[in-house]
């Protein structure tokens, strides 16, 4: 069965009632008695990590992941634009140049052996001087 929610009195400082109503928003609470209960519960937790050792690892998780989770969406969306720039270029290249199937796939050994080399940090003017050189 659910748990019941009963009626408590509360005695705050009007300065610390004045903290609660200008926090609980901006901490996606939908009431100031949800805020009150979240806070109670955070700092109930905080008291009890001196004994009890999985509160902070459980908490850190909590925010790692949602910062991790956001970072992970950000990167995706880059990842995504610069894979699109990458095929237009692609498609403007091969219009333009001629070239053998043999030829590309000895390209493409090349290329991963310089980037492998380089991890990943090639840079144009490595590549211009490699094709003068031909």
């Amino acid at each position: 069965m659910g748990r019941v929610k009963n009626r408590h009195t509360l005695w705050l400082y009007d300065d610390t009632w004045g903290l609660v109503g200008s926090h609980y928003k901006g901490h996606n609470c939908t009431t100031q008695n949800e805020f009150i209960e979240q806070a109670i519960r955070f700092y109930c937790g905080y008291l009890d990590a001196d004994r009890d050792g999985t509160y902070l690892p459980d908490t850190l998780s909590a925010v790692l992941e949602g910062a991790l989770g956001a970072l992970g969406d950000r990167l995706g969306k880059l990842l995504f634009k610069l894979a699109v720039e990458e095929s237009m270029l692609m498609h403007i290249i091969s219009h333009d140049t001629d070239i053998t199937p043999d030829e590309l796939e000895h390209l493409r050994g090349r290329c991963v052996k310089d980037v492998m080399r380089t991890h990943g940090m090639i840079g144009f003017k490595d590549i211009l001087r490699f094709q003068k050189e031909l």
